[in-house]
C-alpha cells in the first residue's frame, strides 16, 4: 500500500467498458507527513475521495482485488481515505 493524495481529477469518454461509472482520479505519492514527491499518476476510486484527500491505495494486481476493480483493467486503486498519521507517537497528518 501507499499514501497518495488526490491532485486532481480525469475523464474519459472512451474507455474500457469495466471502467464506466468508474472515476479516475490524479495522486502523487507522499510521506508520512503528507509531502507529495514523484511523478502524478491515476487511479480509480472506490471510496469517493476528492481532490486533497490523502487516501491509501494498492497497484498491480491487488489493485484488482476489490469489489469494484475485480477482472478490470487497473493498475492502481484508492481503496481508503486517510482521517489521520501517527508515526513514533507523533500525529503527522490529521484530516480537517
Amino acid at each position: 500500500m501507499l499514501i497518495a493524495k488526490v491532485i486532481g481529477t480525469t475523464i474519459s469518454t472512451i474507455k474500457d467498458e469495466k471502467l464506466h461509472s468508474r472515476k479516475l482520479l490524479i495522486l502523487r505519492q507522499t510521506d508520512e507527513t503528507g509531502a507529495v514527491f514523484g511523478k502524478p499518476y491515476v487511479a480509480v476510486d472506490t471510496v469517493d475521495a476528492g481532490i486533497g484527500d490523502l487516501v491509501l491505495t494498492a497497484a498491480g494486481s491487488s489493485a484488482r482485488q476489490t469489489n469494484l476493480t475485480k477482472d478490470s483493467p487497473v493498475d492502481s486503486v484508492i481503496m481508503a481515505v486517510i482521517d489521520s498519521l501517527e508515526v513514533d507517537g507523533t500525529v503527522t497528518f490529521r484530516k480537517s
